[in-house]
């Protein structure tokens, strides 16, 4: 197998959730576009993140470029690639809702960043299936499964191996909340959930560590913070939302990732979001979507909470998102691909 000349490219955006996850996963970083400004909009990160590409690429010709998921900035390393006749791979290609604003603006993303590939990297086969349907060359479709649950297992072998690196916490259900589409109304509906469930539960006690982009975090404190049972942390670096997942009962999430990496814990997860590009877990019946939607919110929590054979039907783990290889997958496709 001939050897990869590897850069890493990094656009920069926060930096102070980068970095630990760059530190444990052994990565160098080569070059950061340094993108974020305070209170940016989309249409300024896009235009900061496509002349920064542009200026990388065009320096470095790169026989490809490899991005994973649906964020604006894999949208704009394709786009540079497609301007300037370089191939790209998309690693997570195939995921959709088939409603352009939810997600907003990923499903927009993911779906043109599908037209312009050359490589698409599918975690099951009905991603595979989503991205033929759209007239792509199956040749260029490959089912590979996720590197997401790559990151989990090596993630999980290293706290094992080294369990002082795991933290401890005293929670019962982990939320995570910080989606663009759940600004406003539907978060303060997110919020004004987890308070109906600690007045039904005294003893329960909540873990959030709360995204920093403003939106989210001044909610939050303003709804949450200074509740006994409710506890308002940063961000976890990833080895520590991964213990804080294993030591959970139940999971609240408007996160894409968390709704791979926690069936594959054995954690029952409820979607804070209309819904859902993996509804693998759905059918399973290892997630359920619930929405930024109070009520529900509250009636699935409590049925996890007080129903023991519901609780234990959700929670009996596995994950139709790969088997922890997909990395390896995607490197023996490279490679071929490249000569």
């Amino acid at each position: 197998m001939p050897e990869f000349d590897v850069s890493v490219l990094s656009s920069g955006q926060h930096r102070e959730l980068l970095i630990p996850l760059i530190e444990w996963f052994e990565l160098k970083v080569d070059a950061d576009l340094s993108v974020m400004t305070q209170n940016q909009s989309l249409s300024e990160l896009t235009a900061r993140l496509m002349v920064g590409f542009e200026q990388q690429f065009k320096a470095s010709r790169p026989d490809l470029v490899i991005a994973q998921g649906d964020t604006t900035t894999v949208l704009c390393a394709a786009m540079s690639c497609f301007y300037l006749n370089i191939p790209f791979g998309h690693v997570e290609a195939g995921l959709r809702t088939f409603d352009v604003h939810n997600p907003f603006p990923e499903e927009f993303n993911r779906v043109a960043v599908g037209r312009i590939a050359q490589l698409h990297f599918c975690p099951t086969a009905r991603s595979r299936e989503n991205v033929l349907a759209e007239h792509i060359d199956a040749a260029t479709a490959h089912l590979t499964g996720n590197t997401v649950v790559d990151a989990l297992q090596f993630t999980a072998e290293k706290l094992k191996s080294r369990s002082q690196s795991a933290k401890v916490y005293d929670h019962d259900i982990l939320l995570t909340a910080h989606r663009r589409e759940n600004f406003g109304e539907p978060l303060v509906e997110i919020y004004n959930a987890v308070l109906d469930l600690c007045r039904e539960f005294p003893k329960l006690k909540i873990l959030y560590p709360v995204h920093p982009n403003p939106n989210v975090r001044g909610v939050a404190e303003r709804l949450l913070g200074g509740h006994p049972q409710i506890e308002l942390s940063q961000p976890l670096d990833y080895p520590d939302l991964v213990a804080a997942m294993q030591q959970s009962k139940l999971i609240l999430t408007d996160s894409g990732g968390i709704q791979e990496e926690a069936p594959a814990l054995g954690k029952p997860v409820l979607v804070l979001r209309a819904a859902t590009e993996r509804p693998e877990a759905v059918e399973m019946g290892v997630a359920k979507i619930v929405g930024p939607v109070r009520d529900a919110i509250v009636a699935e929590t409590r049925k996890l909470l007080v129903d023991e054979e519901h609780y234990m039907r959700m929670s009996r783990g596995g994950s139709p998102y790969g088997d922890g290889h997909a990395a390896e997958k995607i490197r023996d496709i490279v490679s071929q691909y490249l000569q």
